[in-house]
């Protein structure tokens, strides 16, 4: 069949608008709109016939008249974004079923095959028009605001991206989850033994930092990912633990590092700090979360039993730089796979005595027990302190003392000096 061919078939399941004739054609020319496209094949078709032109009447078959409103559409997206700071914008359309298969039948009955859907149209020339009313930039890789029109309740989507803060924190009080915690009874319902918050814990080192800094860019909340985690009893002090905020939903977009910075260190004092470096990409959060890192920590050890300091010296230099198996510890057994891992001991100081207690900074890879590196757990650690030493041992203090960033380069040594340098 020739065009003009096509077009009468077309033509003959009704009258169509020239945006949804030309739409037929979209992949054959370039250069014109479907509706110039529609708008010329309907002349040229008159012309060929020496008949008069007729413009198209009415709704259009295809479409229902929905082309004939696009500016309609384009409104109500700029009055959608008004209150919104962003750049980049993409628009998606949600088509109803039976507008999608008014074309799709045409396209099967005649087997065209340079059609173009009703949807990429849309999407087209309705970012067309909201970029030249807003001067924003439509951007269809990363868009900070995604569009998605629903045609059928006649209704405007806003979706708006996220946005990742890089930083270290340091949690200087212990009780405080890393995460928000669901109340164990209610599982986040609200129940009188969470006093109706939903929270197994009142606070999160999450929403310590997360909440100012969602308040201030008027974001619907914030997901902490960080480069593993420390025990809730655990403190993590030197140059802290990495993180990176996911802002969900920011209603602004101008990232001020040391403004938020000062805001969370100012409403989380005492408790929790940030150090906030830079912001950073979506693709970063999966290569923080499965860094091994490793780690230091400073610990208080009780022993049952009286140590000399040269006891205390060859237990530590037994575990010094040796490959501990570690079943799953008995206190994370009920949420972890039971399996037994092989941890090193990268190294194992002796600091001197607390009280009754032994300090120790234990620099180990990433994934080692270090609670149970010190008792034994029960046997499913070994070797262990408590082994080495015959007698009962636990920890009864622990600080995280040095975390490495695994955005950086694979240095160590300069890592912990520097650690070691800013601990507390």
């Amino acid at each position: 069949m020739t065009v003009l061919e096509d077009v009468d078939a077309i033509l003959s399941y009704g009258d169509c608008c020239d945006a949804c004739l030309g739409r037929f054609f979209g992949k054959r020319s370039h250069g014109l709109t479907n509706e110039e496209r529609g708008r010329a094949l309907r002349i040229a078709r008159v012309i060929e016939r020496h008949e008069p032109y007729v413009p198209p009447a009415g709704d259009c078959c295809i479409c229902g008249g929905l082309f004939d409103s696009l500016d309609e559409w384009a409104d109500r997206v700029v009055t959608a974004l008004e209150e919104l700071e962003y750049v980049t914008f993409l628009v998606g359309t949600r088509v109803p079923p039976l507008l999608a298969e008014n074309e799709e039948m045409i396209w099967s009955d005649l087997s065209l095959s340079h059609a173009e859907p009703m949807k990429s149209e849309m999407n087209r020339e309705i970012g067309k028009r909201v970029s030249a009313k807003t001067g924003r930039v439509v951007d269809f890789k990363q868009p900070e605001i995604v569009v998605v029109l629903d045609i059928a309740n006649r209704a405007v989507d806003v979706q708006r991206s996220p946005l990742f803060i890089f930083g270290r924190y340091r949690k200087l009080e212990r009780g405080i989850p890393q995460t928000h915690w669901d109340c164990r009874a209610c599982r986040g319902a609200g129940c009188e033994r969470c006093n109706f918050t939903g929270k197994q814990y009142p606070d999160s080192v999450e929403e310590l930092i997360g909440l100012p800094i969602s308040t201030t860019l008027r974001a619907d909340g914030a997901v902490l990912h960080g480069s593993g985690r420390e025990d809730i009893d655990a403190r993590m002090i030197g140059t802290g633990r990495p993180f990176i905020l996911e802002v969900v939903g920011p209603r602004k977009r101008t990232i001020d590092i040391p403004a938020l910075e000062r805001a969370v260190n100012e409403s989380a004092a005492g408790r929790v700090e940030v150090n906030l470096v830079r912001p950073a990409a979506r693709s970063e959060v999966e290569t923080l979360k499965s860094s091994r890192s490793h780690k230091k920590y400073r610990i208080l050890v009780e022993v049952d039993g009286v140590l000399s300091d040269d006891a205390i010296e060859s237990a530590l230099s037994a575990l010094r730089g040796v490959t501990i198996q570690q079943r799953t510890p008995a206190r994370v057994a009920h949420r972890r796979a039971d399996k037994v891992r092989d941890r090193t001991v990268l190294d194992i100081q002796y600091l001197g005595r607390e009280g009754a207690g032994v300090l120790v900074e234990v620099l180990g890879e990433a994934g080692l027990y270090i609670k149970e590196l010190i008792s034994g757990d029960g046997g499913r650690t070994r070797p262990s302190f408590a082994q080495e030493v015959g007698m009962p041992a636990r920890v009864t203090r622990l600080d995280v003392v040095l975390v490495q960033d695994p955005t950086e380069e694979e240095n160590h040594g300069t890592s912990q000096r520097s650690a070691e340098e800013d601990a507390v």
